[in-house]
């Protein structure tokens, strides 16, 4: 049983008091601990955000709605070179550029309006207490409260950043891009500026004026589209298809293109890209160069040089013709009984000329091989002081007439180079004619050959009239000459010193000269040594002319064939005193006629004949069972060996250039002979 009596009302209510007291208390420890955290959360957001805005270099302001007053952070001070705490919004415009007011003005209405507020951004300038001008970014935004019906503004505040040197940085760059474009406006070739898309963004006068378009009908246009397609080019797109994919430039890459208005063009194209990323450029500027008519000039200069080259090989060709036969009646003459002291003397003359002008025409013939590239060296270990004194030899005839004093100095040892000793004699005479013929009679010229090291060193020097100043830079120059008279009577043609420097280059040497006007000239001519010294006998010297033919050998059976009938008479002349039965013929098909009938043993054949050619002869002769062994020598004024070269193809046994002396003539005829005897023994 419970005897326990129920608490009063009172203690019941004390009870329950004491309850409430209790659970105050923990609310309480709860709140204050809430109050902690968010007081540390608050804290902790705030410096993130001071974090946040030293990194991005940002300034914080507020304009206080109340007061209508601004608050800002140091960092903003800094920026807008003053304090504004405490300024309304016209105390602050104060040290905003005076040109930029108005503008923040407008932009701060418009962001503070209730109804359809805009955004805050805006670029301007702040002058700073030193006088400088600097360029901010301020960017804002208005918080209004709804008040019934009302829109109230509560606060409208932001940040500012320096943007002076992205500004300075745009103006630059604008600066030079407006300084770009006047330069491709003068710029007198066609120039077009395409984006990434290749659409023009831009071009020059000269490209509006030369391809005949707008600008209207050029800007923004792509590229392939521009004047009705005409520039719809595959070798334009493969350029700026390479341009596009690898972000390189390219250099003048060649287009030819037929435009239906203005023809076809030969065009130079250089592309770059303007840097965009490593990828991908954002512009191409293209540059397009109109060369069709230095093309065209080109080709022209090209097609002169080759008419040029022609006619002097045409020209020493021609030249030759006519000293046969004068060659020829020297040596008739030269058989007429008691020759005068006097017409020996002019038969000598005579013989010099001849040999001076086939000198000449020599010389011409192989400046025109030369240029040409038809000329190839016939290499062999040759022992240069036997080159040298073939050379000698071979002027020794017009020194003595000069009468001028040769000095010749060889080594003792061999000097072996790997030449051809024929162009290299060509060398040594045109430098030893060259000498005597600009030294009055009674000069010194001085000849030398040493070795220094691996170099052949080729000395001539005279003390003649010298070479002007002037001259010295072109003396090597193809036609150039020193003047020595009016009458220019030792001029020459002004190709021998080109052709010794052609010939020189040819076999890796060099040539220099050194001069003074009036104290003569000295020529050094260099050349490579062989590597390796193999001795092998040296080319024969020809031999000089005999004094008069003399029958040699069996007579023999000639045919005489040339359409100039003064050679052919002459050489039949010839021929008749050495014992030989001779005919004559002057065209193509007289001489397979005669050959036929005559069935000679030699036949003495011209190249350039009418009716037939000489070579369409040779061949229709081997061609006849009859004339099989018949001995074919070809005479012309061809001497290349292009020219030796097809003769034999035609089936010629000899090829003899005019004039050709006629002991030349007579050794050939001299072995037939003797091929002819040992048969019928």
């Amino acid at each position: 049983m419970n005897n326990t009596a129920p608490p009063s009302k009172l203690e019941q209510q004390l009870r329950d008091m004491n309850e409430a007291l209790l659970v105050s208390s923990v609310r309480e420890h709860e709140l204050a601990e809430m109050a902690r955290q968010a007081e540390a959360a608050l804290r902790e957001s705030e410096e993130r955000l001071r974090l946040a805005l030293d990194s991005a270099e940002l300034g914080t302001w507020n304009l206080d709605t109340a007061t209508a007053l601004f608050t800002s952070d140091e960092r903003f001070r800094a920026i807008f070179g003053a304090s504004v705490e405490g300024h309304n919004t016209e105390q602050a415009l104060a040290h905003v550029h005076a040109d930029d007011r108005d503008r923040i003005r407008d932009a701060v209405a418009a962001a503070t309006r209730p109804q359809d507020p805009a955004s805050y951004n805006v670029e301007y300038r702040v002058v700073h207490s030193d006088g400088s001008v600097r360029w901010v970014f301020a960017k804002g935004r208005a918080n209004f409260r709804n008040e019934g019906s009302q829109r109230r503004l509560v606060s409208f505040a932001g940040t500012v950043a320096d943007i002076t040197e992205r500004i300075q940085t745009e103006q630059a760059l604008a600066k030079s891009l407006i300084y770009a474009d006047d330069i491709i406006a003068t710029l007198r070739e066609p120039f077009v500026v395409l984006d990434h898309d290749l659409r023009v963004k831009t071009a020059n006068r000269s490209f509006y004026n030369s391809f005949q378009v707008s600008k209207e009908e050029t800007e923004n246009c792509l590229v392939y589209e521009l004047g009705n397609g005409q520039w719809n080019i595959p070798a334009l797109r493969k350029l700026l298809d390479d341009v596009l994919s690898r972000n390189q430039s390219v250099h003048d890459y060649e287009v030819q293109h037929s435009f239906p208005a203005l023809g076809l063009k030969t065009m130079l194209l250089n592309a770059r890209p303007f840097p965009g990323d490593s990828r991908h450029p954002e512009l191409i500027l293209l540059a397009v160069e109109d060369v069709s008519a230095d093309r065209e000039r080109a080709d022209e200069l090209a097609a002169g040089n080759r008419r040029k080259d022609e006619f002097l090989a045409m020209l020493g060709h021609e030249l030759r013709n006519p000293l046969a036969p004068i060659l020829n009646a020297v040596q008739l003459l030269r058989l007429e009984q008691g020759e005068s002291s006097l017409q020996q003397h002019a038969h000598n003359i005579i013989e010099r000329q001849i040999g001076q002008l086939a000198h000449l025409v020599d010389d011409l013939l192989e400046v025109s091989r030369i240029s040409t590239g038809r000329i190839h060296l016939q290499c062999k270990q040759v022992d240069m002081r036997t080159i040298v004194e073939c050379g000698v030899e071979t002027v020794s005839l017009f020194i003595e007439q000069r009468r001028h004093t040769l000095a010749v100095r060889l080594p003792p040892a061999p000097i072996w180079l790997d030449g051809d000793p024929t162009r290299l004699e060509q060398v040594v005479v045109n430098l030893l004619n060259n000498a005597a013929k600009y030294t009055d009679e009674g000069g010194q010229i001085q000849l030398s050959l040493r070795r220094e090291g691996n170099v052949a060193v080729l000395q001539v020097r005279d003390s003649g009239i010298g070479i002007a100043p002037e001259l010295m830079p072109h003396i090597f120059d193809l036609f150039t000459q020193a003047e020595r008279s009016l009458a220019r009577s030792e001029g020459g043609l002004g190709i021998g010193l080109s052709l010794v420097q052609r010939l020189v280059e040819m076999h890796g040497g060099k040539i220099t000269a050194s001069s003074a006007v009036g104290q003569g000239s000295e020529f050094v001519v260099r050349l490579p040594v062989a590597l390796t010294a193999e001795p092998c006998p040296p080319s024969p010297s020809p031999s000089p002319p005999t004094k008069k033919p003399k029958p040699t050998g069996l007579p023999l059976r000639v045919l005489v064939v040339d359409d100039s009938v003064e050679t052919a008479e002459t050489l039949s002349r010839l021929l008749h005193y050495s014992g030989h039965e001779v005919r004559t013929a002057h065209d193509g098909p007289t001489a397979l006629e005669a050959a036929l009938e005559y069935r000679p043993n030699v036949v003495l054949l011209d190249i350039g004949l009418p009716g037939l050619n000489g070579f369409e002869v040779a061949k229709r002769m081997r061609q006849q069972p009859t004339l099989r062994n018949v001995v074919l020598v070809a005479m012309t004024g061809y001497g290349q060996e292009s020219d030796r070269l097809r003769s034999r193809e035609a089936g010629f046994d000899d090829h003899l250039v005019k004039p050709a002396h006629f002991e030349q003539i007579e050794k050939i005829l001299a072995t037939v002979s003797e091929q002819d005897q040992t048969g019928r023994s």
